[in-house]
């Protein structure tokens, strides 16, 4: 074990890695505020660990398994810079557990409304699922949350498997893997395409619920809100 790591999470270049998480970040020495940002999650991932942090403490390797296509050198390395910058802590889970997990400051969490508006923004781009794209149920969360109001727990049903969203917390976890931890204010059934076409911005939430697109239940505000719109 090394700073935390395994041998098998810091992967063959170990050596590489030590040395690039030990340097000082990189900056692009401009007195802007938007570069000073860009110093701290600029880098290429910081910003999807983030959104997977965004659910609550992960493991490494739950992180490793929802972020198709990193590196475990790249992914040991964004962590540590996470950490040093303010963005993350590290601590071990009391056993049985005593495995590490990640999770996300006060100051990593304040990224949320960053990632809603580039998530936003980035509608548009988003266009049909390619044969390469990989997908995770929990990736509808954040597009899903923006387009709800009010406050509760909103578990949500699709093909590619079950998530829960936290609609207006102010703290804790935005969303979780799997079903609610308890009885929801309201349960989401759809399909995939439906979900897209919302994620997209081509179709709102309660269009889809007038449209018989979103089966909804449960007697909370945010089931009510739906079904009354």
């Amino acid at each position: 074990m090394l700073l935390g790591f395994t041998k098998r999470e810091l992967g063959k270049s170990n050596n590489t890695s030590r040395l690039r998480r030990m340097s000082p970040r990189r900056s692009y020495d401009q007195y802007c505020s938007a570069a000073r940002a860009l110093d701290v999650v600029g880098d290429r991932w910081t910003l999807l660990i983030v959104r997977e942090l965004l659910a609550g403490p992960r493991r490494y390797t739950d992180l490793h398994a929802d972020l198709p296509g990193v590196s475990t050198d790249v992914l040991a390395s964004r962590l540590k810079d996470m950490e040093r910058d303010g963005l993350t802590t590290r601590r071990r889970l009391p056993p049985p557990g005593a495995a590490f997990v990640y999770e996300l400051t006060v100051q990593g969490r304040e990224l949320l409304p960053v990632l809603q508006a580039l998530g936003e923004w980035g509608q548009p781009e988003l266009g049909e699922r390619r044969p390469t794209d990989a997908v995770r149920a929990h990736w509808f969360a954040l597009p899903l949350l923006r387009a709800l109001e009010g406050e509760g727990l909103v578990e949500v049903h699709l093909e590619e498997g079950d998530f829960h969203l936290f609609v207006g917390v102010q703290e804790g976890p935005v969303y979780g893997d799997g079903p609610a931890p308890r009885e929801p204010d309201a349960r989401l059934a759809m399909d995939t395409g439906t979900c897209t076409a919302v994620a997209r911005g081509e179709l709102g939430l309660p269009d889809a619920v007038r449209a018989g697109r979103i089966a909804v239940t449960g007697d909370g505000t945010v089931a009510k809100a739906l079904r009354e719109a």
